[in-house]
């Protein structure tokens, strides 16, 4: 039947080129429809540029410790070991449960921990893969999450790495974490890391 129709609106003197035009214009609106459809059918609520709008910012600064203090439970632990003729010992790959405190000392206010896998992934230098959630247990966020992945250049100060997602305070966060080792304050047994966090949230 369209076929046929078409071949009405051409005898008819109507040009084939506005006829091409008109079936490219009502194909591209396709991908709108179907979306809609899509959101519907499966009760997913899409974010909107309403949402997006009303989004906030925040700013978190905090510090986590490494801890492996003899006869303590040490706070990281290697599960995967490299050979030693490995450079860079590539492949090494650790599980944490740090303290996460409102101040560089240890013994600062409790916030949270910072949980999760990291690892030695660069056979040129010390970069680490970060795979860290950081779970807050005091104040305002108390129950909510950042989820952090991304590459660690460890031998560098002002480290960026993504923040990509969050739960409870922070859900559909997206932002970025600077990290700076405070060497000045840090030993082998115990080593302070600085974080400032900046994300959007809902």
């Amino acid at each position: 039947m369209q076929w046929n129709a078409v071949e009405e609106l051409s005898t008819m003197g109507v040009p084939l080129r506005f006829l091409f035009l008109l079936f490219l214009t009502l194909f591209s609106t396709l991908p709108t429809h179907l979306q809609a459809s899509f959101s519907q059918q499966s009760h997913i609520d899409l974010p909107s540029e309403t949402h997006r709008s009303s989004q906030k910012q925040t700013h978190l600064h905090f510090f986590y410790h490494d801890l492996r203090i003899a006869n303590n439970p040490s706070t990281i632990v290697k599960i995967v070991d490299t050979p030693k003729n490995v450079p860079n010992r590539f492949g090494s790959t650790f599980v944490m449960d740090d303290p996460m405190t409102e101040g560089p000392d240890l013994s600062s206010k409790p916030v949270g921990r910072a949980q999760g896998l990291f690892g030695l992934a660069s056979l040129n230098d010390l970069g680490m893969y970060m795979l860290i959630n950081f779970a807050f247990t005091e104040g305002d966020y108390a129950g909510s999450s950042l989820s952090m992945v991304g590459r660690n250049p460890v031998a560098e100060q002002n480290r960026e790495m993504p923040i990509v997602g969050g739960t409870g305070v922070f859900r559909f966060a997206t932002g970025y974490a600077i990290a700076n080792s405070m060497y000045d304050i840090s030993s082998p047994e115990h080593f302070v890391m600085e974080y400032n966090v900046t994300v959007r949230h809902g």
